[in-house]
């Protein structure tokens, strides 16, 4: 294993920890019993707003401690933030009984369990609602709890490229690129956030009842898609992958500077193209009659392209971003990491700020999204160690040292054992 030497950035702000800092969720407390990526993107967005978000974590721990970078969890420190870890074997039948004896004191239980695997459990929706008449149930799976695909592993790889998104990512000579991040999670999660609210919402009504919410990967993404099905309904065409051209409007693409970098650039709008033909010295452009109109435009992308690309790539990154957007041009920069960690607007508003990190001094963390005027969000403490909460959490059930300690010896609540595995990047 490499140690960890981080590359400072010597531009963003340093912050510290809010421990006591509330939020419009103050009082909900969650029960986190998901793995991988959609489920802690959900409750990391719950817990940046004030719910006590409680991760149940089986022995080896949560799968994102394992996901490392030079023997760093970086992506557990992230989602996991503003979390506490509760580490039980719910294998055990003990370990299944304090789960249900801390249902009635949660606002929210989130799992991403394979369909029918909390129910073998003996923690079905149900019995889960009869502890708790209020709670909202959120059941993250590939699928879905029904349909043909249920039971099929549900892996965001899988949704990327079965939701239509890989067929129309890339370039049409080229195969289908699926994202390279998590993306069918991530808008999952994202959903799921707004689906629990919304189902806490009803629950907090005098005469309002709980509910389960199935939350599949695959529904959320192919929503955002758009009118692919409409269209192909009226004319019969599949939509083409059109590399980082858009298939509404024209110009739009990733164009390469004089000195080897890109910016990106959208005429979205009519007057917007005409500014952009204006910019580039050729108003002649707007009258033409391949590029009069957005249709003509598409029809005639190439030819556009070429034209708009050429007066780019005589300009270096930087003069060209100015020249344009002097003319009220829509063009910014294409960014790598690197790029982003010292620009002025990321700095100032603080998009990214470091925080305090116990194994390497400091941890560049994104702000909680979205902004709020009177409720904000807040980070108010770092993601926890395996089975840092266990003590507290269950002290609420009247367990004290003793019982606690043969809990432990029972292997019933694990703590301080965080799994060595993990895949390196």
């Amino acid at each position: 294993m490499t140690e960890a030497r981080p590359v400072s950035s010597p531009a963003l702000r340093h912050r510290d920890y809010d421990p006591g800092a509330g939020g419009p969720l103050d009082g909900v407390r969650v029960l986190d019993l998901s793995r991988l990526f959609a489920g802690n993107v959900l409750t990391q967005m719950l817990g940046d707003f004030g719910a006590e978000v409680v991760k149940v974590e089986p022995p080896n721990g949560d799968t994102l401690r394992g996901w490392k970078t030079r023997g760093v969890s970086t992506h557990w420190k992230i989602y996991a933030r503003n979390k506490k870890s509760l580490c039980l074997d719910l294998r055990s039948t003990k370990a299944r009984e304090l789960l249900l004896d801390l249902v009635p004191s949660a606002g929210i239980v989130v799992e991403s369990f394979r369909p029918g695997v909390l129910e073998a459990m003996g923690l079905a929706p149900e019995i889960l609602l009869k502890r708790n008449p209020k709670l909202v149930i959120v059941r993250i799976s590939g699928w879905g709890q029904d349909g043909p695909y249920y039971q099929r592993p549900g892996f965001g790889t899988v949704i990327e490229g079965m939701s239509g998104f890989a067929s129309i990512n890339g370039f049409e000579d080229r195969e289908p690129i699926l994202p390279p991040m998590y993306l069918a999670d991530g808008v999952a999660g994202v959903y799921g956030v707004s689906a629990a609210l919304l189902a806490l919402r009803e629950a907090e009504r005098p005469e309002g009842r709980g509910q389960v919410i199935d939350l599949p990967l695959y529904d959320p993404l192919f929503a955002l898609l758009g009118p692919q099905a409409a269209n192909f309904r009226l004319t019969g065409e599949t939509r083409k992958a059109t590399g980082s051209r858009s298939s509404n409007s024209a110009p739009r693409n990733a164009y390469r500077c004089r000195d080897g970098t890109y910016v990106s650039l959208s005429g979205s709008t009519q007057a917007l193209a005409e500014r952009i033909f204006n910019a580039i010295g050729r108003p002649d452009l707007i009258l033409d009659p391949r590029f009069r109109t957005n249709a003509d435009r598409l029809n005639n992308v190439a030819a556009l392209d070429e034209v708009i690309g050429s007066f780019i790539a005589g300009f270096d990154q930087t003069d060209l971003v100015a020249l344009m957007e002097k003319a009220e041009v829509t063009v910014g920069p294409i960014y790598d990491i690197g790029q982003i960690m010292v620009d002025p607007h990321v700095v100032e508003r603080e998009i990214l700020a470091d925080y305090p990190d116990a194994d390497i001094g400091s941890l560049p963390m994104h702000h909680v999204v979205p902004r709020m005027s009177e409720t904000p969000g807040s980070i108010r403490y770092p993601a926890p160690r395996l089975g840092e909460h266990n003590r507290a959490l269950l002290g609420e059930l009247g367990i004290g040292d003793a019982d606690y300690a043969r809990l432990v010896d029972a292997r019933v609540a694990i703590e301080d054992r965080a799994p060595d595995a993990g895949a390196e990047s």
